[in-house]
Formats: structure tokens, C-alpha cells, sequence
């Protein structure tokens, strides 16, 4: 039978399990399968729902669920279903058999949860529900040793250990594996690519795509969590050259712009290094994409990543998970100066029956100002002086029609990014100077206690590059010359300036929890393959073999299997200090021949004793006396007479130096 106490515990280490998932899963989501949580255990607690609307239930939140994701199956939709089915089950909670299964269930949740992130907060909260799990599983453990039968006195005592008791014997479990688990961890080998790998998820991480339209950025210019961080060895760019190189798009239907494979698979242009170079760090968050950003101009490509011909970087798998790289960068003197004919072509088409105004206005430049170097660089400077005249920086944008161009310069003349950068494209190709778009970040702000800088999804950013005779691809910003505190202002800048001193604190706060992260990544999340083969560099040991891992995890497992032995063979001890003080004291006997038998009384014993050795035992029959007294008169009701008892037993020594008398 399931009494309240231990129904109470089942639903409180259930929840706890629920918790780090909810936190995983979207905002309306995770409140509609909480809610139904807490309305699954209030009914747990009042009443016994009947049989039949449970599979109704069940069949609902599965379509709910599936339609929400948009019917599409991955980690996400996996794990939203997860959630909903553990929401539900404690409506089915009445006996110990629905307790245990419903533990069971629960303890799925928090490995779910690192399917999804595995942060320092996914880590503790699901730490915290399957601690709570093994609690409540001993309580129901203890709960059914009663119900058995009459109650022996060990039963008894243990159904009356509390919180604390089940607590250390949860510990104690956790003791007996950890070191196996850490050795494994740091020392078992590591392959470069898994062997296997999760499903996708159905909606993916916020990220770069070979796709931008205007206005599908608002979400994700929005979000201020971090995409990268980025530490320098050396000279460190100023704000106007942190341009994070990502896709670029070349070709443009009349609304959409997108990136080329084909011509991504291209070796890299031409182009003259210039100064100064910058070397650095950077470390990407998952992304469940492929691109790769980096400083603009990467000079090469790390290990793994592809240097597409327009010099943007791609991984030959998503990045699902941390990954680190090491670059250098310098801005280009010269980028790919001679453009063959099919790319120039390319980079001046526009689709037919699209924005006929922004062609018109194009063409009638291009008649100004002539043709030649100098008259494409007058045209660029006529543009941007343009924008900064007359057109204003805001996110709070109209859907854009069939003419977007023309309606955003004509009409609108107010936009983010992606208006601006597209836009502005549309405009130089109308008047004959070849474009693309490359889109990535801009800025980024250093935290102060790590000294790195943090590139935030919220500086997502998109740029123009037009091709000029003799200097090849230049970058183009029409953002920046509308709002350029938006490209170039820092975190700083703005505190200086008083904007944020009523949140400085906060800033302050959430700078350390970034560094804090940081440090987490580089301890767990980004220990690769590469980094375990580095595990010993600090003493000397450059780069640790398959055969030498081999050896380190096998050493090492040894000696954590040993600590398993002992811990489990210690837990099989007698657990009354009493009774453990006593078999001590009769060892400490056994030297001189004195040893007590194991069928023999104590007090028969120590009578035998100072018969014996009267001079060595000085001191035992007191001793015995109160021993028998702890264990068969009933005074172990007090704990401090026992714990009296246990020092005085282990203080005494037998006096080896008297002389041992004949008891004949």
C-alpha cells in the first residue's frame, strides 16, 4: 500500500526529473506541459481517475505535441513527448508498483535533457532529479520491507530513516562509480568523428543560413545569448574591423538571397594579405548548421573545414555540438582583382519583373556618372551618402511585398541589415557593378573577467561587397552608414556614455556566468579528441597515443574498480558502532591467545580473560558488563550512551607487559 508520505516523494522527485527538460523546451510548451504536471499530481494526491480518459489524454498530447513541432520528428519532438507522457503519468499513481514505474519513467527525463544542452545548470538540476529519484526509490523500498510482514528491528529502523539517512546512501552509490565514470571520461580514446549520431532536431538552433530575406532576422537579432566567444593572442581588431565572416549570397529570385554550393566548392580566389594579422581563438556554439564563421579575411582554413572560392568556411557536419578552432586573419589589399566573366555575370543578374523603379534608378546613375573605376567608386559613395541622408535604422518593419526593393528605398526608407544590405545590392547590380551579399556578425564586446569577447546571435549582421577594377571585392556597409552606433558600439561604449549604469550590476553578473560557462566548455564540452591526446602537455607529455590511453584508462580503471570493491565490501559491514568497537577490542586480544570464541558470552569471556591475565584486563569486566547491557538491556535507546560505550571500548589496551598466570 502507498501511504501519503511516500506518494508525496514519488510526485517531488518526478517533478524534479520534469524540471531541466521544461527548461529545454519552447516557452508555450514547456508552461502547457507544466501546467498539466502540477494538475496530474494535484489529482494524484485527491482522487483516482478512472481507466479510460488516460489513453484519451495520451493520444491528444501526442498529436498536440507533433502538431506544434509541425509534425516533423527529431530530439526536440522526441523529448517534448517525453515531457508530456511523464506529465500525465502520475494520474495513474495508486500502489507501490505505480511508484517504482513511475521513478523508472522519470529518471528518462534528465538524459533527455542532454540530448538537448549540456550546460552547468542541465547538469545540476538533472543531478538534483535523479538524486531525488534514488531517494524516493529507497523510501519505497523501505515502505515494502514493512508491508511484508511483521516488522523485524532493522526493518523498523529503517523505515524510520529520514531525508538526510537516504541521502548519504545515495551518496554512498554515487561514491562507488564516480571514479570509474571520470576515468573513462578523461582517459578512455576518443575517435576525431563518432560512430553514431543523435537525430537532428526538428527545429533547428538559431544560426547562419545559405538563405536571407528581409525581415526573418527579428527573432534572431533578438536573442542576446552568445554564438561565439573569441580570444586573441595578440593585437586585437578594433571595433570597425570585427566583421565575422559567414555565408555569402550571390544569387538573388527578387526576394530571397542564396548562397551557391557549387560554386562554394570552388578553391579560394586570389588574394593579397594585408595588416595587420590577427591570431586568435574561437570557440562556436551549436548551431546544427555547417557554417563556420571567422575574422574577415580568414588566411586559412583549420583541419576539417572547407575555404570555399568567396572565402566563407564550412564544416563537413553540422555543428551540433562546441567546437574550437584557431585562425588568423588580415584584412585583404587586394581580394580576387581579376573576376572571371561567368562570376561577373553572375554577380550582376537580377530576376526579371522585380523592383523596376530600383532598375530605372540604377540605370540613371550608371549615365551620370559614366563608366570606368572612378565612376563605379563615385556611384558606391553617391549610394551610401544616400542612405545616410535620408533613410533612418529601425527593426519595426513592414512584410515586404513582390517590389521589396523598391517599396523599402522608395517608400519605407527605414530598416534593419537585411533590408539595407539587400537593397543596396539590388541597387549597385542595376548599375552595372557586380555584388553579393555576405551575412555573419558584427561587433562583440569583451567580458572582463575572462578578457575573450562574446559574439551574441543579437549581432547577427549582413554587408555588401561590390567589385571594383583593381582592388577586387570591397566590403560595403550601408547599415553603418545609417546607424553605425548599431556596427560599432561596444558594450563599453555605452556604459561610459551612462546608458546602462543603472545595469551595470547586471552586466557585472552576467559576464561572470559567461566566464563561467566558458570555463565548463573548455573543461567538458570541448574536450575532444585533440585536447585528451594534449591531457598531459602540462608535464612534459606532448601527445598521448591510442596505446598510452590504453595504458593511463586500464591503470586507472584498476585502481577505480579497487575503490568499487572496498566501498561495497565497507557497506557489508556490522553498521552498529557498538557492536564494531567490541569485535575491535576481542582483536586486540587475539596476540596474546585470548581471543573470544565466537560461540562465547561477553561476559563469559572477559571472565575468562581476567582469570587468565588478570594484570592485562584490568578494566574488561566493567567494560563487558556495560557492552551486554547496550546490547540486550535495552539502552541503545540512548544514543550517547553508545557512543560512550564505542570510545571507552576502543580506548582500552590489554598490558601485554603483566605476567600471564596459569588458571590452574
Amino acid at each position: 500500500m502507498l501511504d501519503q508520505a511516500s506518494r508525496r516523494w514519488a510526485l517531488a522527485a518526478a517533478g524534479a526529473c520534469l524540471l531541466p527538460l521544461l527548461l529545454q523546451l519552447p516557452g508555450h510548451v514547456a508552461l502547457g506541459v507544466g501546467g498539466l504536471g502540477l494538475l496530474g499530481a494535484v489529482v494524484s494526491l485527491r482522487v483516482n481517475l478512472p481507466a479510460w480518459p488516460r489513453p484519451l489524454l495520451a493520444l491528444a498530447l501526442f498529436g498536440l505535441v507533433l502538431a506544434n513541432y509541425g509534425f516533423h520528428f527529431g530530439r526536440d519532438t522526441g523529448c517534448a513527448l517525453l515531457a508530456a507522457m511523464l506529465a500525465i503519468k502520475p494520474m495513474e499513481l495508486r500502489d507501490l508498483r505505480d511508484a517504482r514505474s513511475l521513478l523508472g519513467f522519470a529518471l528518462f527525463a534528465p538524459f533527455a535533457t542532454f540530448l538537448l544542452d549540456q550546460g552547468p545548470l542541465s547538469l545540476l538540476l538533472g543531478l538534483a532529479g535523479v538524486v531525488l529519484a534514488l531517494m524516493a526509490l529507497l523510501r519505497l523500498s523501505e515502505l515494502e520491507s514493512v508491508d511484508r510482514g511483521p516488522a523485524r528491528t532493522g526493518e523498523t529502523e529503517a523505515t524510520a530513516r529520514g531525508a538526510w539517512r537516504r541521502l548519504r546512501t545515495v551518496g554512498r552509490l554515487v561514491a562507488v562509480g564516480l571514479p570509474l565514470a571520470l576515468a573513462a571520461f578523461w582517459l578512455f580514446p576518443r575517435m576525431a568523428s563518432p560512430m553514431w549520431g543523435v537525430p537532428d532536431r526538428a527545429m533547428a538552433r538559431p544560426g547562419l543560413s545559405d538563405t536571407m530575406s528581409p525581415g526573418e532576422w527579428i527573432d534572431f537579432m533578438s536573442d542576446d545569448s552568445p554564438a561565439a566567444r573569441v580570444t586573441f593572442n595578440g593585437p586585437v581588431p578594433g571595433p570597425h574591423q570585427m566583421y565575422w565572416r559567414g555565408p555569402v549570397m550571390l544569387d538573388f529570385d527578387g526576394r530571397t538571397w542564396k548562397r551557391s554550393e557549387w560554386l562554394a566548392g570552388l578553391p579560394p580566389a586570389e588574394a593579397a594579405r594585408g595588416e595587420p594579422v590577427w591570431d586568435y581563438e574561437i570557440e562556436i556554439e551549436p548551431t546544427d548548421r555547417r557554417h563556420v564563421v571567422a575574422l574577415d579575411l580568414p588566411l586559412a582554413a583549420p583541419d576539417g573545414v572547407r575555404l570555399s572560392r568567396d572565402f566563407s568556411m564550412t564544416s563537413p557536419r553540422p555543428l551540433s555540438q562546441l567546437r574550437r578552432f584557431s585562425l588568423r586573419s588580415a584584412p585583404p589589399a587586394a581580394f580576387e582583382p581579376e573576376l572571371p566573366q561567368m562570376l561577373r555575370q553572375l554577380a550582376l543578374r537580377l530576376p526579371e519583373g522585380f523592383n523596376p523603379r530600383t532598375r530605372a534608378l540604377g540605370l540613371q546613375w550608371r549615365a551620370e556618372a559614366g563608366v570606368g573605376p572612378a565612376a563605379d567608386a563615385a556611384i558606391v559613395r553617391r549610394s551610401l551618402q544616400w542612405v545616410t541622408d535620408e533613410f533612418a535604422y529601425t527593426m519595426a518593419t513592414p512584410l515586404p511585398g513582390r517590389h521589396s526593393v523598391d517599396e523599402f528605398l522608395f517608400d519605407q526608407k527605414e530598416g534593419f541589415c537585411e533590408h539595407y544590405s539587400s537593397a543596396f545590392a539590388v541597387l549597385l547590380r542595376a548599375t552595372g557593378i557586380p555584388t553579393r551579399v555576405v551575412t555573419g556578425y558584427a561587433g562583440g564586446y569583451r567580458n572582463r573577467f575572462g578578457d575573450y569577447w562574446i559574439v551574441r546571435n543579437m549581432d547577427a549582421h549582413a554587408w555588401v561587397e561590390a567589385w571594383l577594377e583593381g582592388r577586387g571585392w570591397v566590403r560595403v556597409d550601408p547599415t553603418a552608414a545609417v546607424a553605425p552606433e548599431r556596427i560599432f558600439d561596444t558594450l563599453e561604449d555605452r556604459q561610459q556614455a551612462g546608458g546602462l549604469d543603472a545595469l551595470g550590476n547586471f552586466v557585472a553578473a552576467r559576464d561572470l556566468g559567461d566566464w563561467l560557462r566558458r570555463g565548463w566548455n573548455t573543461a567538458f564540452l570541448g574536450f575532444d579528441a585533440a585536447r585528451q591526446r594534449q591531457l598531459l602537455s602540462p608535464i612534459g607529455i606532448r601527445d598521448l597515443g591510442i596505446s598510452q590511453l590504453i595504458i593511463l584508462f586500464s591503470a586507472l580503471a584498476g585502481l577505480a574498480l579497487a575503490w568499487m570493491l572496498w566501498l561495497v565490501a565497507r557497506g557489508e559491514r556490522e553498521r552498529d558502532p557498538v557492536l564494531r568497537a567490541w569485535r575491535r577490542l576481542g582483536r586486540r586480544y587475539a596476540p596474546l591467545g585470548l581471543a573470544p570464541e565466537a560461540h562465547e558470552p561477553a561476559t563469559a569471556w572477559a571472565g575468562r580473560i581476567v582469570q587468565a591475565h588478570p594484570g592485562a584486563a584490568a578494566g574488561l569486566a566493567p567494560l563487558s558488563a556495560r557492552f551486554v547491557d547496550w546490547r540486550y538491556a535495552g539502552e541503545k535507546a540512548d544514543p550517547a550512551t553508545g557512543r560512550a560505550l564505542a570510545r571507552d571500548l576502543d580506548a582500552h589496551r590489554p598490558d601485554r607487559r603483566a605476567p600471564l598466570e596459569d588458571p590452574t
